[in-house]
């Protein structure tokens, strides 16, 4: 027990899992209940829908702070104690989010019909997507702030951000549902990052102030080239990525029907339920840590360590899963009969997406952007074209099968294109 503690204190990885697994577990227990009523209630086409308009809110997470996240953690965790660095670091960012909320604002506003249209069908919810309009700005600070929190590291208080912020929206999810029906489920995703940021302004208000001076900020971009970068960065694995969810959702629903689309969509949110254990671990840790590595012996050491850590606990969480994956539909989804062929091609493919991911967080960390846009246009482009080829054959399933097969490739892609930057970076050294 002492050799376990000892273990245990003195491994950062495992601390932040360890805690983030607390609070996604009680997440997802929420989720869970959350998940069933939302199922009982509206069926497949209802879950085909929600998820619509959570792909939606993904893209606009990432315009609307002109993909900045990233580059914020990166920034932080390397300049926390250099003010005049972060201050005029906070000047390009606040200029990019206002760029990219106004563009946003601007696109959903007068494109509202087309994208209504787009996503359902139908113009029964253009007014939610009209509200949409009004918030990115909201979701621009948001997403810095949130960025700022993971740059500086502190996994306590962010686990207490997570927790009570998805408290909070579920609450305002039940309540809209009761009122508002499947509406109102929609209203509630949309406005949710106007209670994320009243938490994190609530906990975290005083570090924020501390780390930046408002007083000082002015409209100037001298971060401008290296933001850009990230810009780059994240149009490519969110908002290309969630477009691509959206076509296939469409495509489904389309060629076969609105219950596969459901079936789908139901597997990714089980998917993004347990994922999300790992997204912690990224920010709060491997970004801030890889920033910081600049030898292949290291990084090798680190990436062996981490695997050591998580993939284990990863394992065995997704192979319960996979065991009682009957017991979660009857749980979550009942009724919804074409959900278990799903389980296995998608467990496999997210096991081997989380070795990928914890070594392709080094393009981002380096800001490697030529190399993390190809490996990800790889990726997604090998998706996009298994995925619309299987699901002709396959339903469904055949999506999911996509998404194994693509991992698969990615992870030695990843796996090269890492090696060569480190042979390179070697080779250079040599030469001086």
């Amino acid at each position: 027990m002492k050799n376990f503690k000892s273990i245990f204190k003195g491994n950062l990885v495992l601390k932040i899992t360890s805690l983030n697994a607390v609070v996604i577990a009680i997440r997802l227990v929420i989720s869970l209940v959350i998940q069933r009523i939302l199922a009982v209630t509206f069926g497949e086409v209802g879950i085909a829908k929600i998820g619509q308009i959570r792909n939606l809110m993904q893209i606009i997470t990432s315009t609307a702070s002109f993909g900045t996240f990233n580059g914020v953690v990166k920034y932080v965790s390397e300049h926390s104690e250099k003010k005049a660095i972060l201050n005029k670091f906070f000047n390009t960012v606040f200029v990019f989010g206002f760029i990219g909320s106004f563009l946003s604002a601007t696109i959903l506003f007068f494109n509202a019909s087309w994208i209504t249209q787009s996503l359902f069908g139908n113009l029964d919810f253009l007014e939610l997507i009209k509200i949409l309009a009004f918030l990115p700005p909201v979701i621009a600070i948001n997403i810095i702030f949130s960025g700022l929190i993971n740059g500086l590291s502190d996994y306590k208080k962010y686990a207490k951000i997570e927790l009570v912020s998805y408290l909070l929206s579920a609450v305002l999810l039940l309540v809209f549902l009761y009122n508002y029906q499947l509406e109102g489920v929609l209203f509630s995703i949309i406005i949710t990052p106007i209670l994320q940021l009243f938490v994190i302004l609530y906990i975290f208000g005083s570090i924020i102030k501390k780390h930046i001076n408002f007083k000082n900020i002015k409209v100037e971009i001298p971060f401008a080239k290296e933001l850009l970068g990230f810009t780059l960065m994240s149009f490519v694995s969110s908002i290309l990525l969630n477009y691509i969810e959206l076509d296939i959702r469409t495509t489904i629903s389309n060629k076969i029907s609105t219950n596969e689309a459901g079936y789908w969509t139901a597997m990714t949110f089980i998917s993004k339920n347990y994922m999300v254990f790992s997204s912690g671990l990224f920010t709060l840790y491997v970004i801030p840590k890889f920033a910081r590595i600049y030898e292949g012996h290291v990084f090798k050491k680190e990436v062996l360590n981490i695997y050591k850590t998580i993939l284990p606990l990863f394992g065995l969480g997704m192979l319960l899963v996979y065991i009682f994956r009957k017991l979660v539909i009857e749980i979550v989804y009942p009724n919804f009969l074409g959900l278990e062929p799903l389980f296995k091609w998608q467990l496999i493919g997210d096991f081997i997406r989380l070795a990928a991911l914890v070594v392709s967080h080094q393009f981002l960390a380096k800001k490697m952007v030529k190399i993390f846009i190809i490996t990800e246009l790889m990726s997604l482009g090998l998706f996009y074209i298994l995925a619309k080829y299987l699901v002709v054959i396959y339903g469904a399933e055949g999506v999911v099968m996509a998404h194994l097969y693509r991992n698969i490739i990615y992870f030695f892609i990843v796996l090269f294109a890492v090696w060569n930057y480190f042979k390179m970076q070697k080779s250079n050294i040599d030469y001086e």
